[in-house]
């Protein structure tokens, strides 16, 4: 304890041991936030208060001075909990940094807005439940009026999910220069997670790429959430097949390639399993439900369109995000202008 410290608690506990009043014992509530906060160690502090009562009242009798001893045994016990504790509050702090770090970074390796295409609205929202976020999409620009669309779902949380997408994003960057058929993208990730990724995650996704030209979008899954395609014309929704193992579990896997057209008005929408998994009422909502949010807010653009299905998904949870939430929808506008 500092000299100013010693003081000030050799004063209060001399005032009270004169005039034991409850103002003195309010004065020492307030000290000992102070004494916590410049992190004195409770067997220092017993120490000194025993030497200042024995500087205080000289005459005490012998049996007394003698259980002092014994308290301040007692109290180096605590006092090592007390270090031990410290350096586990202190590793606590570091590791909350290093997160903090993470998750910065983890927002860099998402794209801020996906490229223009003619005839095409895209809007895109993720959502992390915590921190770090296991959801991943990506927009890869193929030129000639092609466009690579990706979503994913990491299979596990925190920093190794973050690890692991940008894996994902590095492996697809060199997409840009040497663009391949969906189903050809999924073979060569997994072949990346299976030889890279601890055999304990996997990764689901859905990559496609949408021509604005004939507005066909060509598609390949692995084990990712089915997502829809929105007829305008019938008013509609359609599931997107799906079929292809899970990222990583396999080596030498082949994805079955789908192809759907898109008239004007009709939209394709990507999820993960975050958005349909949600519970409402303590119930999973059905995807019937999920259908027709998603129809009362199509007609918006494609970004005001995602950011108002997430929000009414969060007000029909109570806003109990429990897992990560990715929509990603592609519409083809009306008009080709």
């Amino acid at each position: 304890m500092d000299i100013y410290l010693q003081k000030q608690y050799e004063r209060l506990l001399a005032s009270y041991i004169r005039d034991p009043r409850e103002d003195h014992l309010y004065s020492a509530q307030q000290l000992s936030k102070w004494i916590m906060e410049q992190r004195i160690p409770p067997e220092e502090l017993v120490n000194f208060h025993i030497s200042t009562v024995k500087k205080l009242l000289p005459d005490l009798p012998p049996q007394l001075k003698h259980s002092f001893d014994l308290l301040i045994e007692v109290m180096i016990g605590y006092g090592v909990a007390y270090q031990e504790t410290e350096k586990l509050v202190n590793r606590q702090r570091e590791l909350e940094n290093e997160i903090d770090v993470a998750a910065r970074m983890q927002q860099t390796l998402l794209p801020e807005n996906p490229p223009p295409l003619p005839g095409t609205e895209i809007g895109v929202i993720s959502v992390a439940a915590n921190r770090m976020s296991g959801d991943y999409y990506n927009f890869v620009d193929h030129g000639r009026h092609s466009l690579g669309v990706a979503i994913s779902d990491i299979i596990g949380k925190g920093i190794p999910a973050a690890l692991c997408m940008s894996m994902i994003k590095y492996a697809m960057d060199r997409l840009d220069d040497h663009p391949l058929p969906p189903s050809e993208v999924l073979r060569d990730l997994n072949t990346v997670v299976e030889r890279n990724v601890d055999p304990s995650m996997f990764i689901t996704m859905v990559y496609g790429v949408y021509d604005s030209l004939n507005h066909k979008f060509r598609y390949s899954t692995a084990g990712h959430e089915p997502g829809f395609i929105y007829h305008a014309k019938a008013g509609r929704f359609y599931e997107l097949k799906t079929k292809g193992l899970v990222l990583g579990v396999a080596r030498d896997v082949d994805y079955p390639e789908y192809t759907v057209k898109l008239a004007p008005g009709d939209a394709i929408i990507l999820l993960s399993d975050g958005v349909t998994e949600c519970k409402v009422d303590g119930k999973f909502m059905k995807r019937s439900k999920l259908k027709r949010l998603i129809r009362e807010h199509l007609a918006l653009p494609a970004q005001q369109a995602v950011e108002a299905i997430h929000q009414k998904l969060l007000e029909m949870t109570n806003y109990e995000l429990n897992d990560d939430q990715t929509i990603l929808i592609i519409k083809r506008t009306r008009s080709e202008t």
